[in-house]
């Protein structure tokens, strides 16, 4: 099987399963990827928040991501992370808008972090898995 260049019959290609392509636009993105998406979603959310309550004491940055990633998945369906980074919130009903309920429940769960770590064989974290929801390429 030297220099045989087809696929495996055991690999399996992330996103199959949810009729989404291999490579390129509209696949799963990688998970590094999301990873620097969701730092800079965080450093975004930093940045407004000490603006935004300058003087006081406590750390409002986990409130402000959590406003931002909810109103821009609802609004937009990617959050200033995703955008820069090419990336989009697939909604399991192809072109219709991510319902608030879905932002609001996928947020929380990114928010306690562990959960967008596990991830299943389609490459989504637990919290995409639980919303039906996938971040894709949009590039």
């Amino acid at each position: 099987m030297a220099g045989d260049e087809s696929t495996p019959s055991q690999s399996r290609v992330k996103g199959a399963a949810l009729g989404l392509p291999g490579d390129g636009p509209g696949s799963i993105a990688p998970f590094g990827t999301r990873v620097v998406a969701f730092l800079v979603d965080a450093l975004v959310a930093a940045v407004v928040a000490a603006l935004a309550v300058q003087g006081l004491p406590r750390n409002w940055s986990l409130l402000t991501f959590g406003v931002i990633t909810v109103v821009s998945l609802v609004l937009v369906g990617r959050t200033p992370g995703h955008a820069l980074l090419g990336l989009q919130l697939a909604h399991p009903r192809q072109g219709e808008r991510v319902a608030v309920w879905r932002a609001v429940v996928r947020t929380a769960l990114l928010m306690v972090l562990v959960p967008a770590l596990i991830v299943d064989g389609d490459g989504r974290g637990l919290h995409d898995r639980l919303t039906q929801t996938a971040v894709i390429r949009r590039v």
